[in-house]
């Protein structure tokens, strides 16, 4: 039997009004999925909807729930992340959409405490009660209510302060090697910067790094005022990435308050190898050097989050390290990091080698805000501490060896005779720190602004 071509536009229209009925009823309702795959450390459900960055509930044999996000999907397939041990999970196992998102818990109850990447304690001293939460991936700032940076910051490091000196609301990046002086350095700012709270976020390291840097470095005075987000590299990447955007979601919550936040993050070369790790789980490919795109947006998606607040509001000043593998300065976390930071402090492992602490490379650092936090007097003293330092840098092979013959360049035998002073200026015991205003005067000292011009 046929059908009238208007009788059939009929049978279809009602037929779609029934499927848009029961879609209808069904939303809101939880539907379960089941596993289908495990590659890796991602989980493939189906029979189930949710959105990216929705939380997963996935029961395991024993009835336990583990918790996962929604990280990706293809056709009718999800693509989960678990934040935690995936032990006991089997074929055809119950998937819940929560329906939630992750949340970054947020308050005064933090400070002094050491937390996972979850918000949960560490630290053996009972239960944290906070009130407040806050979305973990926080939420756009629109750059015109920014406040410029125009005031100086005191980190407590004579080299910082007067020759890289810092702004509030700055983000700079400390690029370093392994075994060169970074964690100390960190600590040394944690204990010694003129702010009202300190965020510290370590993020995927050695496990045993933790107790050193809180009870070693950090110290009870500098924990006091701190809050610690300890995320080892044992963790699984989600959970890594979630500890960088808990620690910053934590400093925006100070910053709200009208505080002064310095944000310590090490590192954010871990932060971006977690992204990489997920995002190859699922099958993004690679672009550069094994990093898929998605690990060169997530990184300004972070690092933007930092910085000043409206006028006359709070503001967080942050510090990244980035680990450049075999000291390679190009590598391609440590290029994006600096085209997005606002300066870069280098740490050099020759300098470690030889004793010389904080191995800051002087000549291979700058800080992009200190023309606009500084008077005309400051920079022309420091322009004259880095021209002298450089000269004598650059021509070190020469004189070492006895090659260079003292009289054929007034500059060079100026920097020889001035190199005992500017190294003893550059150096700092770890235990002593110097303000920022005596960093200045010394400086001043050293080339006062009448005779810098001539250095």
């Amino acid at each position: 039997m046929t059908f009238p071509q208007t009788n059939r536009n009929h049978i279809w229209k009602e037929r779609l009004s029934q499927a848009q009925q029961r879609v209808s009823e069904n939303r809101g309702l939880v539907v379960e999925g089941r596993l289908t795959r495990m590659v890796g450390l991602t989980l493939e459900a189906v029979g189930c909807r949710a959105a990216i960055g929705g939380q997963c509930d996935v029961v395991n044999a024993t009835g336990e729930k583990i918790e996962a996000e929604v990280v990706g999907f293809s056709g009718e397939s999800l693509y989960l992340m678990p934040t935690g041990d995936i032990r006991g999970l089997e074929q055809d196992a119950r998937v819940i959409p929560t329906g939630k998102v992750c949340e970054a818990p947020v308050g005064d109850h933090l400070l002094g405490r050491v937390i996972d990447g979850a918000g949960r304690p560490l630290d053996g001293k009972g239960p944290i009660h906070m009130i407040d939460r806050r979305p973990l991936t926080g939420k756009s700032y629109n750059p015109m209510k920014r406040a410029p940076i125009r005031r100086p910051l005191d980190v407590g490091v004579r080299a910082i302060n007067a020759l890289l000196s810092v702004g509030r609301g700055q983000r700079l990046g400390l690029f370093a090697g392994s075994g060169v002086g970074k964690s100390v350095l960190l600590g040394m700012m944690t204990r010694y910067t003129n702010a009202d709270v300190t965020v510290v976020g370590l993020i995927g390291e050695r496990g045993r790094e933790v107790k050193e840097f809180v009870e070693n470095i950090l110290g009870e005075e500098g924990l006091s005022k701190a809050v610690v987000v300890a995320v080892p590299a044992d963790n699984p990447p989600l959970r890594r990435m979630h500890g960088a955007m808990l620690a910053t979601s934590i400093a925006e919550h100070f910053r709200e308050q009208g505080k002064q936040v310095l944000l310590l993050m090490d590192s954010l070369t871990r932060f971006a190898q977690s992204q990489r790790e997920i995002a190859l789980a699922i099958h993004e490919p690679p672009a550069t050097k094994g990093y898929p795109p998605s690990v060169f947006a997530k990184l300004p998606q972070l690092v933007e989050r930092a910085g000043n607040g409206e006028k006359g509001g709070g503001s967080i000043t942050a510090f990244y390290t980035v680990l450049t593998e075999g000291d390679d300065q190009n590598d391609p976390i440590a290029d994006a990091a600096r085209a997005i930071l606002d300066g870069h402090i280098v740490l050099s492992r020759q300098l470690a080698e030889m004793g010389h602490y904080p191995a800051i490379d002087i000549e291979a650092s700058i800080s992009r805000a200190m023309n606009d936090i500084t008077d005309d007097e400051h920079q022309e003293s420091a322009r004259a501490f880095k021209h002298l330092y450089s000269t004598y840098m650059q021509n070190r092979d020469l004189i070492s060896v006895g090659a260079y013959e003292r009289g054929s360049d007034e500059r060079i035998d100026t920097s020889i005779e001035a190199m005992p002073a500017l190294e003893g200026f550059l150096r700092q015991d770890m235990n002593t720190p110097q303000s920022l205003e005596l960093s200045i005067t010394d400086l001043l000292e050293l080339f006062p602004p009448a005779t810098a011009g001539q250095g």
